[in-house]
């Protein structure tokens, strides 16, 4: 088994201010110490438990530009992420990644744009993201940029894709995590939290714990949907 590329974060909350919107969210506050020691890592929980916030720390602290691209991406349309990366500590493996991407949907068209710029440099390529529809670029770029011997962080990669295209992406961050690459992924997505061996943790009112798939909250709402759907909305809009 290869190392990964980050094994461990920690979080040094004395560095933190006392007024910090950071200390208000239920799920952090209290983490000190998290594993990453796998292959695929999985942020798994409800709207505004902290996954994104600690997922984009990561990722700002890793060296990535916040908004997503490459390390050597080093631009900023809004500065919106917090502090947090200043009070993470990465450990690491003697093992270096030839390659890494922080990958976020909701800025992507802003990647897309400066991929094109930095593709007019020399020896650059351009891959025309813009040309392709949202899902299909989103994609595309994963197939472009992702190898075995990378780090990838992804924020809610479903929000881009169909069905159809998330078991593509899913098919592509197995096949590479088996060859080597590590991914940390926050995602709402049943499927793409189905990955095989990867280790979801789940994002709580009293912090972060594992989580087996079957406990995540998106698979158990998509399955009683899914087997009771006509029931299930008689009674959802007759309490509405």
């Amino acid at each position: 088994m290869k190392d990964r590329f980050i094994r461990e974060l920690r979080i040094d909350w004395n560095t933190v201010e006392p007024d910090s919107y950071l200390r208000a969210i239920p799920s952090l506050n209290k983490l000190e110490c998290l594993s990453l020691d796998y292959p695929v890592t999985l942020f798994a929980g409800e709207n505004g438990t902290g996954k994104s916030t600690l997922l984009e720390g990561i990722a700002a602290a890793y060296g990535f530009n916040p908004e997503g691209g490459t390390i050597n991406y080093a631009f900023s349309t809004r500065e919106t992420h917090s502090d947090l990366f200043r009070s993470i500590r990465l450990i690491k493996s003697a093992r270096k990644a030839t390659g890494g991407y922080f990958l976020r949907a909701e800025s992507f068209y802003n990647v897309a744009t400066m991929e094109e710029e930095y593709a007019k440099g020399p020896g650059g390529v351009e891959h025309h993201y813009h040309e392709k529809s949202h899902g299909e670029s989103f994609l595309a770029l994963a197939q472009d940029y992702f190898h075995e011997n990378g780090i990838y962080l992804m924020d809610e990669p479903e929000a881009a894709l169909s069905p159809q295209r998330q078991l593509s992406l899913l098919i592509h961050i197995a096949k590479l995590a088996e060859a080597g690459a590590q991914f940390v992924i926050a995602t709402h997505s049943p499927i793409l939290l189905g990955i095989p061996d990867a280790h979801i943790y789940s994002f709580e009112a009293d912090g972060v714990s594992d989580s087996a798939y079957e406990d995540t909250d998106s698979y158990r709402i998509t399955k009683l949907f899914v087997e009771n759907r006509e029931r299930m909305l008689e009674k959802l809009l007759e309490e509405d």
